[in-house]
Parts: structure tokens; C-alpha cells; sequence
């Protein structure tokens, strides 16, 4: 994705934290004719070096990985769109803004390893099961070791993170604030999420 100077995310702590509260994205794995793109749960370290998930053996993606065992995790949840005129304060003509969208997306690219090991697979979903739920009551996974047969554990060590955070960057504080008290006022998807991040991000 372009990620101009103005949109970089740069705070490493920030975006390991925003991935993680999110959880759920999209994989995406060369494939023969095109890539195969596979939307999942998944458990990612608070630095972002490792993301941990399963998926069931059948999935197309392992015999992509086979063949090319490098990946893309991608998040991208929260979007609004931008009215041209929203871009105006004061005495400006709202006929010369420019509508965009404001977002945050993440990609983790790394090195994917693929594992049958039943003590594996065990490892991998408690990890998955405790993130969701972290107030116990859990069974353990490796009473269900023999269903483990029909699913896969997979590990991608990161090694580039690209994340992105398009919230009018490129202007000043009072036309960034001017646009989020607007969200705040239409309040429809996506809205309130960035009314909150275009002050920080």
C-alpha cells in the first residue's frame, strides 16, 4: 500500500497494540494463478515479531505456503468517508475540498511455518482461546487432540510491519478537528472510530 510521509505509522508499541485489539484480518498467500487471501482469527505478540493461528487442513492456502512460504496478514477494520466540503473552516469555499476516506490499515509480512504437531496445534489454541477468553473456563485443547487431525497450526515471524494511519496528516490542527467534530456528529460506521484517531494519529 502508498504511505506517504504524512500517513506513516511509525509507533511500533501503538500498532502492536491497535493489531492486537482487533484480532481478526485477512491472510494472504501467493498462489498459482492469484493469491489466496483466507480471513481469520489470530493471536499477534505485543511487538508484532509473531502471529499465531490454525486453520483447517483442507484450506487451499497450505498448498500455496508449500510453494512459497512467505505471507501478508492484513488489518484494515475502521473507514470513513471524508466530504469534500467538511474540509473547509472559516471563510474557505467547501466547493474546493477534496473528499477522501480516512482509515488505519496494518500489513504483517514474515515467514510462515506450518506445524501437525499435536502438542503444536494444543500450544497454538490455548494461546488463541485464552485472548478470548480470558477469564478462564476454558477445556483444554489436548482433550481434543483427535480432532486435531482435520486442522493445521501456523506461525508467521514477522519480519516488516507497514501500517498506516490516514487522518488528514497533511493539514492543521484546527482543520483536522474540524473534520472530527463533524464524524462525531454524523456518527455513522466507522465515524466515531476516526472522529477518535484524528487527533492522535
Amino acid at each position: 500500500m502508498l504511505i506517504r510521509p504524512h500517513d506513516a505509522w511509525t509507533d511500533n508499541e501503538h500498532v502492536a497494540a491497535y493489531v492486537r485489539s482487533i484480532g481478526f484480518g485477512q491472510f494472504a498467500v501467493n498462489g498459482p494463478a492469484v493469491p489466496i487471501v483466507v480471513p481469520t482469527q489470530f493471536v499477534v505478540d505485543d511487538t508484532c515479531a509473531q502471529v499465531d493461528f490454525h486453520l483447517a487442513k483442507a484450506n487451499p492456502v497450505f498448498a500455496a505456503l508449500e510453494a512459497s512460504p512467505r505471507a501478508v496478514l492484513t488489518v484494515a477494520p475502521d473507514w470513513a468517508y471524508i466530504p469534500g466540503a467538511w474540509k473547509a473552516i472559516g471563510d474557505e469555499d467547501p466547493s474546493r475540498g477534496i473528499p477522501t476516506t480516512y482509515y488505519s490499515a496494518v500489513q504483517l509480512i514474515g515467514d510462515v511455518t506450518v506445524t501437525d504437531d499435536p502438542e503444536a496445534i494444543a500450544s497454538t489454541l490455548r494461546t488463541q482461546l485464552a485472548d478470548v477468553e480470558p477469564d478462564g473456563g476454558l477445556v483444554d485443547p489436548a482433550e481434543h487432540a483427535g480432532q486435531f487431525r482435520v486442522i493445521r497450526g501456523i506461525r508467521m515471524t514477522v519480519t516488516e510491519v507497514r501500517a498506516k494511519a490516514k487522518y488528514g496528516g497533511n493539514v492543521d490542527d484546527a482543520h483536522r478537528a474540524a473534520i472530527a467534530e463533524r464524524l462525531a456528529e454524523r456518527g455513522g460506521p466507522g465515524d466515531q472510530a476516526a472522529a477518535a484517531r484524528v487527533p492522535r494519529d
